[in-house]
């Protein structure tokens, strides 16, 4: 229910100037705001925060940093992981590159391969199988 306007503060203060809220400008302008938006939470506007935010500060659960592992791998990158996996293993005839043993799910075609490698891998694209047989090798999964 409404205030009837004939008891409002407004009306019993016609005529006076600055209608009881002492110095010229301290009621209504920008300046009362105390600031936009969320300015002055930590400061003056507080008790906003402890009626409408009461879990507004502090830390709320917990972000994971880690890195994402790259589960796939291109052509271009075959033989810099050959020179760097050790044991060197050989099949039939070809340099071993067991790709599911590395880490890695996919084979995708990218680049091209200067030797014939056997690849065993989980997934391959087309462009890769193509590129590996281009290059004499044999690849071992789907």
């Amino acid at each position: 229910m409404n205030m009837a306007t004939r008891n409002r503060k407004t009306r019993k203060m016609r005529g006076t100037r600055t209608v009881s809220y002492g110095q010229v400008g301290q009621h209504r302008k920008s300046g009362s705001q105390g600031g936009h938006g969320m300015a002055g939470l930590h400061k003056h506007k507080w008790s906003w925060t402890v009626k409408y935010a009461p879990d507004y500060y502090g830390n709320h659960g917990f972000t994971s940093l880690q890195r994402k592992i790259k589960t796939w791998v291109n052509l271009d990158q075959l033989d810099d992981l050959y020179r760097r996996n050790e044991p060197k293993e050989k099949k039939d005839g070809m340099a071993l590159l067991d790709l599911t043993k590395l880490g890695y799910q996919k084979l995708l075609g990218r680049g091209g391969v200067t030797a014939p490698y056997y690849i065993v891998v989980d997934r391959i694209t087309e462009e890769a199988k193509k590129g590996i047989v281009d290059a004499g090798g044999k690849v071992e999964g789907s």
